[in-house]
C-alpha cells in the first residue's frame, strides 16, 4: 500500500519537521505500507482564508497526479482540510482529511471536544469545518497557540528543551479548556499533533490528547482495505459526484498555466 501524504509545509524551510513526520508515519504504518510526504511551496503562510485556498488548489492538483502515479490513498495532511471534497470528487482512490478523521474519532472518546490550533486566525474556520462534518455542537472550545511552523523546528531537530517548552505552552492553553468542561483535546494541526499527541498516554486532566497524524494514517489504511474488500467509496450522487473530464482538464490547465484575465 502506497499512501501520498500532502503537507502544507515547505520541504526546504521545514526539512527537520518533514523528515520527522516521514520517519514517524513509516514507523507506525502497517507492514507493507509506505508513506511518502510531500510539501507545498510557497507553504501555507500569511495565515487566513486566501492562503488556505491557494494551497488547496495545489494540493488538489498534486492529489490528482498522485492517483495517476499509482498511489492507493491520499491524506490531506493539513487539519483544516481545504479542498478535501473537491479532491474526493476528482479521484477514485480514498482521500482522508486529517481534520475530518480526527474530529470523528474524538467524538467517540468524549462528549465535548476542544481544539488547540496553531493560530487564533483559524477559529472560525474550525467552527465551519466542524459544522460541515456534523460535529459543530460537540466543539466546546477553540484556542490558538499563536506560533509559526518554524517555531517547531528546534524541537523536531532534537532539542529536548525546545520540545518541553512547546508541550508546556500547549498545556497552558489546554488546561483551562478541561477545567471548563472539555472531555477531549485535539491538537488541530499535524505540527502540534506530531509533537504533542505523540506522547504516550498524554492527558490534560482526564482528557485524552488525540494524535491527528496517527489517526489520519490509520484511517487511510482502513479505507484502502475497505475499498479493496467491497469497493466502498464516497457517495457519488449529490454528495460527491465524480468531476467530468472537461472540469478535470480545465482545472489541471489552470494549475499548470495560471489563468487569462477575460
Amino acid at each position: 500500500m502506497r499512501i501520498y501524504w500532502q503537507s502544507f509545509i515547505d520541504a526546504t524551510a521545514s526539512a527537520a519537521y518533514l523528515a520527522k513526520l516521514s520517519s514517524y508515519l513509516n514507523e507506525i504504518a502497517s507492514p507493507g505500507t509506505t508513506v511518502e510526504v510531500h510539501g507545498i511551496s510557497p507553504p501555507d503562510r500569511g495565515f487566513g482564508r486566501l492562503s488556505e485556498f491557494r494551497c488547496a488548489v495545489q494540493a488538489v492538483d498534486q492529489g490528482i497526479q498522485a492517483e495517476a502515479d499509482g498511489y492507493d490513498a491520499i491524506v490531506m495532511g493539513h487539519f483544516q482540510d481545504p479542498g478535501l471534497y473537491e479532491l474526493k470528487s476528482a479521484v477514485g482512490i480514498p482521500v482522508v482529511g486529517t481534520g475530518e478523521a480526527t474530529l470523528h474519532l474524538a467524538a467517540q472518546l468524549g462528549r465535548m471536544i476542544a481544539l488547540v490550533s496553531l493560530d487564533d486566525v483559524y477559529r472560525n474556520m474550525h467552527r465551519e469545518q466542524a459544522d460541515l462534518y456534523g460535529l459543530g455542537h460537540r466543539i466546546s472550545h477553540i484556542a490558538g497557540l499563536n506560533i509559526l511552523p518554524s517555531d517547531f523546528s528546534a524541537a523536531f531537530a532534537g532539542d529536548e528543551a525546545a520540545k518541553v517548552r512547546m508541550i508546556d505552552g500547549f498545556r497552558k492553553v489546554a488546561e483551562p479548556m478541561v477545567a471548563d468542561g472539555a472531555d477531549v483535546i485535539v491538537p488541530a494541526g499535524v505540527l502540534p499533533g506530531l509533537l504533542i499527541g505523540g506522547e504516550y498516554g498524554l492527558k490534560i486532566g482526564a482528557a485524552p490528547v488525540v494524535n491527528c497524524a496517527a489517526v489520519a494514517l490509520m484511517q487511510a489504511e482502513m479505507q484502502v482495505r475497505l475499498h479493496r474488500l467491497n469497493g466502498l467509496e464516497p457517495n457519488r450522487g449529490p454528495h460527491c459526484c465524480r468531476a467530468p473530464e472537461q472540469a478535470m482538464g480545465d482545472f489541471r490547465q489552470l494549475a499548470a498555466q495560471g489563468f487569462r484575465r477575460g
